[in-house]
């Protein structure tokens, strides 16, 4: 039975043209580097190689398998190769999801993050997803890195808090209350908003109805929209107002402007997720990339995380 090894003996000898040369090269014996060659050449019933006392040449069959060999070693090789780069963590696929406001906030930063740090992986943004949505698709092992807003009650994942995002108000340009420097959750009282979809059971639609019903009323949503580019858009054609996390400000839209919302203690915080058991190499290599990239200049405490 031919091994890689009668192939690995074969090829030292094919490229030296001479045993004593190839079994240096080997780091063996001459005696046992014949012997292998000989018991290949009868594995294949062929003679590969011409002896005399002076020279070593390949025959015609010898030069086709050399050619053969050496690309069978190779192949093995890089094979090889390429298992110890995912096993470490430097090659591979990564999928993260994302929720929308972090989507214009994080994600330019973190893909040039993640490429120039970790070039051999490849990497598969899914932007503007709601977090139950993220959720499912961490359980189902769709996404391996999910960026979005808490809670998360499942054992089955793990989460971190990243950093904290204020809540500020996006309103039309030529609105009444676009005159204020800051705005109150009370001044909102009475006026038409666009809300996240799910009825008040999307993170921030929950987290809207709770602010309001904090100060003694229910915000009246007149439309919903599940992706924040389409919320801000209904904002920009004068269809209500909308309480966003403030990265959502990095969506520049023409005739919409934004107002920080007081108390400057009103925010969400924006977590990352994935599979508690089972993460690879790449993903703990490009969750460190995250923190880094996410947290930015936050002072050292630790953040809340179920880890």
């Amino acid at each position: 039975m031919v091994e890689l090894r009668h192939l690995r003996y074969f090829r030292a000898v094919a490229e030296e043209l001479h045993f004593g040369r190839a079994a240096e090269r080997l780091h063996i014996a001459q005696p046992p580097l014949s012997q292998q060659i000989r018991q290949l050449e009868r594995e294949l019933d062929v003679s590969l190689l011409t002896r005399s006392t002076r020279r070593v040449e390949l025959t015609a069959a010898g030069d086709a398998y050399l050619a053969r060999a050496i690309a069978i070693l190779d192949a093995v090789d890089d094979a090889g190769h390429q298992a110890r780069r995912i096993g470490t963590g430097v090659e591979g696929h990564l999928t993260i999801g994302c929720v929308g406001s972090a989507t214009y906030s994080v994600l330019p930063r973190l893909v040039r993050a993640l490429r120039d740090e970790m070039p051999r992986v490849e990497v598969d943004i899914r932007g503007e997803m709601l977090a139950p949505a993220q959720l499912d698709a961490v359980r189902a092992g769709d996404v391996d890195l999910a960026l979005l807003r808490p809670p998360v009650d499942d054992a089955a994942i793990r989460w971190e808090t990243l950093r904290r995002d204020r809540l500020i108000v996006a309103l039309p340009a030529e609105h009444a209350l676009a005159r204020r420097a800051t705005l109150d959750i009370a001044d909102l009282r009475g006026e038409d908003m666009v809300g996240h979809a799910g009825h008040g059971r999307s993170v921030m639609g929950g987290l809207l109805y709770a602010i309001c019903a904090d100060a003694g009323f229910a915000p009246r949503i007149r439309h919903e929209a599940s992706e924040t580019s389409t919320l801000v858009t209904l904002v920009a054609a004068g269809l209500g107002l909308a309480v966003v996390p403030a990265p959502t400000a990095e969506l520049d839209v023409a005739g919409v402007t934004y107002r920080p919302l007081e108390p400057a203690s009103l925010g969400i915080d924006l977590v990352v997720a994935r599979l508690a058991d089972g993460a690879s190499p790449v993903v703990e290599r490009a969750l460190a990339v995250v923190r880094r990239v996410v947290r930015g200049n936050v002072d050292g405490a630790s953040p809340p995380s179920n880890a």
